[in-house]
């Protein structure tokens, strides 16, 4: 079972291009790592910041055939978790706009 912790539906199509894609809900609860902006300088006398990633916010515990949907931020932040899978490459429609991705990753 893959539980989609994100906060949009995943559309994961083949890799190999043939064939229908599988959509997959929102759970309803997101996990996001949090974030602080803190001072990083200046660039032609404007001021620049930097992101620094925080805490792991939202995400549940290891469940024995459970896969976690998260974003990639929240997948690399934890390389150990062997659940935890990301949306795969983007894929756009002819408009520019995203239809899914191709595959999920992993760790």
């Amino acid at each position: 079972m893959i539980v989609n912790l994100t906060p949009h539906v995943v559309v994961v199509l083949p890799l190999s291009g043939e064939g229908q894609g599988r959509a997959i809900p929102p759970s309803g609860t997101a996990a996001r790592v949090s974030m602080s902006t803190v001072p990083a300088g200046t660039a032609d006398e404007l001021e620049v910041t930097r992101q620094v990633p925080g805490a792991i916010v939202g995400l549940p515990d290891e469940c024995e055939g459970v896969w976690l949907l998260v974003s990639a931020l929240v997948r690399l932040a934890l390389p150990g978790r062997p659940d935890l899978l990301s949306p795969g490459e983007l894929v756009r429609g002819p408009d520019g706009q995203p239809i899914g991705c191709r595959g999920l990753g992993r760790s």
